[in-house]
């Protein structure tokens, strides 16, 4: 099973990611921008594969680049309390 095929299994993968990255020092800019590219590849690479990640790249869809940074960066949030935070 892919961590794509559920949103609770997609939040907490991109919740230990985030931690790994802080842990190494990423800035909040640069994880926001990595966010950004994420989103990007997400939105016209991949199928989605539950409502919510349809629901996102609709979003995203729609947006200008200012607005997907916006929903990139309220990603990151959105994960910050999710995975291990070892």
């Amino acid at each position: 099973m892919s961590v794509l095929d559920n949103w609770g299994s997609w939040k907490d993968f991109l919740g230990d990611r985030l931690h790994q990255a802080e842990g190494q020092g990423m800035e909040d800019g640069a994880v926001n921008e990595l966010a950004y590219e994420i989103g990007n590849y997400l939105a016209t690479s991949v199928d989605a594969k539950n409502e919510q990640e349809a629901v996102l790249r609709d979003l995203w869809n729609v947006a200008d680049k200012n607005e997907q940074k916006a929903i990139a960066a309220m990603m990151v949030k959105l994960v910050q309390n999710e995975g291990n935070q070892a």
